[in-house]
């Protein structure tokens, strides 16, 4: 059984996707893994340039399925 938190985001588009994948992420711990299943044909694109721009991991991404580490403070 995975315990790591998950999330899907079915076909939300960008914005609305980053703002709530940020939100999601804020309360987990550092170094937390995160899931998220993101359907938008734009998310591969998307949430890798995220991630840089925020500096959390993209630790694995397989369209529709992205891992997220959270920065480290």
């Amino acid at each position: 059984m995975n315990d790591e938190p998950d999330w899907d985001a079915g076909g939300m588009g960008c914005g609305e996707l980053v703002m709530l994948l940020r939100m999601r992420l804020l309360p987990l711990a550092p170094g937390t893994r995160f899931t998220v299943r993101a359907t938008d044909a734009a998310a591969p694109e998307d949430i890798p340039a995220w991630c840089r721009l925020t500096r959390h991991a993209l630790v694995s991404a397989r369209h529709p399925i992205y891992v997220i580490q959270r920065r480290e403070n």
